[in-house]
């Protein structure tokens, strides 16, 4: 049965788990001072055409998550999230659990905040007897699949600025936005526009590790010591660098993103031809194709995915995800089974 749960079930692109085995026995630095992580941080920086970054890795999207808002915020300070966002939904209270609160704003099917949003909880939080909204945190892609366009981003960049806050990118799938047809982002606008950031590669082609870019200097001074506080700091450092060496050597973060972008264009393009809509426009590799109730449970005879969300007694949004190494044999059993049991 074929899975399209998730983009993480596989294990890593043969190009990085080769690069791990050649270096296997080099003896290196620890704690992400080793030559690898040192030139995967260069690389990076030279991508995003900001070589000013701090850049450090770590091995997944909860723990960088915590170990990032947690450095960036004081006692009394909050972050500020969509409803749908991770860190509000998916991360088993992390963040609250290192004592800042998150501020869950109501947000439209997209996921996506905006500066009205925002704004909305900074006036219901006007003084000190409530915690102070400081940190902003969205995602690209978001929880459903939709992307940021770079005049939104501009716009809560500047809404930020003007207030004081903090603004914080989640990457996790960051590579599938930035090669989306609905994207008009570059890498090198990131830095420009949000304080930090990370790139995600346990979604996209690692086997584990995700890369936070801190672009503001003011958040940058003793992060190595919080990393080392939160357990976040590896000692054999080199595995995250040699794969994010390996992504980011040539094209292949980018390559891997748009391979699962194109798979699940290709699922959705069929979805549409048999006449049904989505909860969100597909333009990533999360679609949210709305079907009836009994064709859910037939497909899943065949394939593993999420039913999402209920949309009335007879249909249902489905999550279906595609990966940097998903087969397009099984895009194309999906689409003739959907097929087989539409027209039948």
């Amino acid at each position: 049965m074929y899975s399209f749960k998730n983009d993480y079930s596989e294990g890593a692109h043969p190009q990085i788990l080769n690069a791990l085995v050649e270096t296997n026995l080099v003896q290196e630095e620890g704690y992400g001072e080793d030559q690898y992580s040192l030139q995967a941080a260069e690389l990076i920086k030279k991508k995003m055409n900001d070589h000013n970054a701090a850049i450090h890795f770590l091995t997944g999207g909860t723990q960088t998550n915590m170990t990032a808002i947690a450095a960036f915020l004081r006692p009394h300070e909050a972050a500020v999230a969509a409803a749908t966002g991770h860190i509000n939904v998916h991360e088993t209270g992390a963040i609250e659990a290192t004592g800042h609160k998150v501020l869950a704003v109501p947000s439209g099917k997209d996921g996506k905040l905006t500066p009205a949003g925002i704004q909305s909880m900074l006036d219901a939080h006007p003084d000190e007897h409530m915690v102070k909204p400081k940190l902003v945190y969205i995602s690209d892609t978001t929880e459903n699949g939709a992307v940021y366009t770079k005049s939104e981003l501009k716009a809560i960049s500047a809404f930020c600025k003007r207030k004081n806050l903090y603004l914080y990118l989640d990457g996790a799938r960051l590579g599938s936005a930035l090669t989306s047809k609905a994207n008009d982002l570059e890498l090198s606008d990131l830095p420009k526009l949000v304080d930090a950031f990370y790139v995600g590669g346990t979604k996209n082609g690692a086997l584990l590790g995700e890369a936070l870019v801190i672009c503001n200097n003011a958040l940058k001074d003793d992060f190595r010591y919080l990393m080392k506080q939160k357990g976040a700091m590896l000692a054999k450092g080199r595995l995250t660098g040699i794969q994010f060496l390996e992504l980011f050597r040539d094209n292949l973060f980018f390559d891997l993103a748009a391979h699962a972008n194109t798979m699940a264009m290709k699922i959705s393009g069929a979805i549409q031809a048999a006449g049904y809509t989505f909860l969100t426009p597909p333009v990533s590799n999360q679609i949210f194709p709305i079907l009836p109730n009994d064709l859910l449970e037939e497909l899943h005879q065949q394939f593993n995915f999420f039913d999402w969300e209920k949309v009335d007694e007879n249909h249902s949004a489905a999550r279906l995800v595609t990966s940097w190494s998903t087969k397009e044999e099984a895009v194309d059993a999906f689409i003739a089974s959907l097929k087989e049991k539409v027209t039948r």
